[in-house]
């Protein structure tokens, strides 16, 4: 009887799925509106997982992409106040061997550079597949790794092979492991329940994960039983020991550039310590000039400085997706034709970042100005038609702005 139940529930969760699918809906979407004091209005609707049926909360783990790059800077920034790192430096200092673009050798290449997508490189040569025990150096032999045209700090280009280079550095200043350092120097002490690639998460935590889909078939993270059996990337019949990790050697391992998982009410968390200038709920985290250093925009679109969309994910777009980034932090409605970076449609210059990939579509955004915010999601959302009147989906705007009142 059981057994039969089972696959009834099944055969039911399967139905769903496709009829979602079929109506081009998101599996789940999660948005959480916040201030300087807390959450204040909180939407869950939807599957966390489609096979067993469990509906989505707030508080359940998800892969924020590209969000987790903002959340790697906040940790950065905490080892620039404590002398260990400098965003001006020749970020060579901290890996122990000489980053140079092969066209502009004598250009050095800065954390602030790497932060800001303005260090020529591309992703066109790969960023998070060298595997366990090797050096992810090897990518940048490569010249598909370099933008051919631009020297360091002249142009924008969104890549994500920046952000395992700033790892690198991290751990060998550190001498920790990535994921571990984070839950160090930000997660913990915001008593977060988050990790980047599940290693450092518990069990009970893992089988929260909101499971990421496309077309209604998972994806990532449809780990219900624990734990994925490994985090990091191996080669095919290798094990996967960590102890055989070496600090600096592959920064790509833990995905500092995506691989965040935390939930909405955990992005929200974040955002108050934005709003509040380092601090929140207690926890000074930040001196208020190193949260200024991160939002002020190092570029800002003028037509013609950069590339304006994440190129791995394709343009698509009539308007500019990206048009002022600061350390890790998008400014949204950039005052300049052709920019469309205003999911909100009211003009209000927010910061934040937001997160495409795997089908989930995210955003954590705040206004400074009036103290408030909001972190949302939806899965299943890579076919979300784009936006009424922005750069990004019709998703996200809904989202962004909320939905309208019944």
């Amino acid at each position: 009887m059981c057994s039969r139940r089972l696959r009834v529930f099944a055969a039911l969760a399967c139905l769903a799925s496709s009829m979602a699918a079929s109506a081009g809906e998101p599996v789940a979407q999660v948005r959480v509106a916040f201030d300087r004091n807390g959450i204040v209005a909180t939407r869950a609707e939807g599957m966390a997982d489609l096979a067993t049926g469990r509906k989505i909360t707030a508080d359940d783990p998800v892969r924020v992409a590209s969000i987790s790059k903002l959340v790697t800077s906040i940790g950065v920034m905490r080892l620039v106040e404590a002398g260990e790192l400098d965003l001006d430096a020749d970020i060579s200092t901290y890996l122990g061997w000489t980053l140079r673009h092969p066209r502009f050798p004598d250009t050095p290449i800065t954390l602030r550079l790497l932060l800001s997508h303005r260090s020529s490189l591309t992703d066109a040569a790969g960023y998070y597949a060298t595997p366990l025990g090797q050096p992810l150096k090897g990518i940048l032999d490569d010249p598909k790794a370099w933008d051919d045209i631009h020297a360091p700090g002249t142009h924008f280009r969104y890549t994500n092979l920046n952000f395992p280079l700033v790892a690198m550095a991290m751990e060998n200043v550190t001498g920790e492991r990535f994921d571990r350092l984070m839950r160090r120097l930000v997660l913990e002490p915001l008593k977060l329940d988050a990790c980047f690639n599940w290693e450092s998460c518990d069990a009970a935590t893992a089988t929260r994960a909101v499971v990421l889909y496309r077309d209604a078939q998972p994806v990532r993270d449809d780990n219900r039983t624990g734990k994925p059996a490994c985090a990091v990337v191996v080669e095919d019949g290798a094990d996967c020991d960590l102890a055989r990790w070496k600090a600096g050697e592959n920064g790509a391992l833990f995905s500092p550039q995506g691989g965040l998982r935390i939930s909405a009410n955990g992005l929200a968390k974040i955002g108050r310590l934005l709003l509040n200038g380092g601090e929140v709920d207690g926890t000074r985290l930040l001196a208020p000039a190193s949260v200024d250093a991160m939002m002020a925009p190092q570029w800002t679109f003028d037509g013609r400085n950069g590339v304006t969309h994440e190129e791995d994910t394709g343009d698509g777009q009539n308007k500019a997706f990206f048009c002022r980034y600061g350390l890790a932090v998008q400014t949204l409605a950039t005052p300049v034709d052709g920019c469309g970076d205003d999911p909100f449609g009211d003009r209000v210059a927010r910061v934040g970042h937001s997160g495409d990939a795997y089908g989930l579509r995210s955003g954590l955004w705040v206004d400074r100005a009036s103290g408030t915010g909001v972190a949302y999601f939806a899965t299943d959302a890579g076919g979300s038609r784009g936006g009424a009147h922005s750069a990004f989906s019709r998703i996200e705007e809904t989202l962004a702005s909320g939905p309208p009142s019944p």
